[in-house]
């Protein structure tokens, strides 16, 4: 008997003492480590870089085409150009929605400091490429880079990560823009 009383005292004692934290405003919940693994998790994407988290594989070649076109400085208006016409003639987009990526998918690449890695760029998206979208992204990348005598010596090594990355051993075969 006197066991089941020390037990149940302390049992008592612990439950006065919690409530006297919760009172002084100490949460022992925040101790729950599935809570803390949720928070962690929505903090990571809440203030993550959303250029890595992009899964569209249309939006990842516009931002691969326009980070190749600010490879070597800031974009000419030749290069603005030249990129509306891409979007338009290969995405199918009218000149609205052409303007519309080109400007989104600058603004998502920003001054292109933290593109440095074109693997971690496309993982969530390479899995969405098709063949054919694979082969195409790298022809409108290269399209952009221009002549390769003249490539600036980014533009190569972005260039070189892509088709690295983009070869078609991708298996969705059947999509197209």
């Amino acid at each position: 008997m006197h066991i089941v009383l020390a037990l149940l005292g302390t049992i008592v004692t612990i439950l006065v003492l919690m409530s006297r934290l919760a009172d002084a405003g100490i949460d022992l919940g925040g101790l729950n480590p599935f809570l803390w693994n949720r928070r962690r998790k929505w903090r990571q994407k809440y203030e993550g870089n959303p250029l890595f988290k992009i899964d569209s594989p249309l939006d990842a070649t516009a931002i691969l085409m326009v980070a190749t076109a600010k490879a070597d400085g800031d974009m000419s208006r030749e290069d603005k150009s030249l990129l509306l016409n891409l979007f338009e003639t290969e995405f199918n987009l009218s000149k609205k929605d052409a303007a519309g990526l080109l400007i989104s998918s600058a603004h998502i690449l920003g001054n292109g400091k933290e593109f440095t890695n074109v693997e971690s760029f496309l993982k969530p998206s390479k899995a969405t490429f098709s063949d054919t979208q694979a082969n195409s992204a790298i022809e409108l990348v290269s399209k952009i880079a221009g002549d390769p005598s003249s490539m600036h010596e980014n533009v190569q090594d972005l260039l070189q990560q892509i088709q690295q990355e983009l070869t078609p051993d991708i298996k969705n075969p059947d999509k197209t823009w």
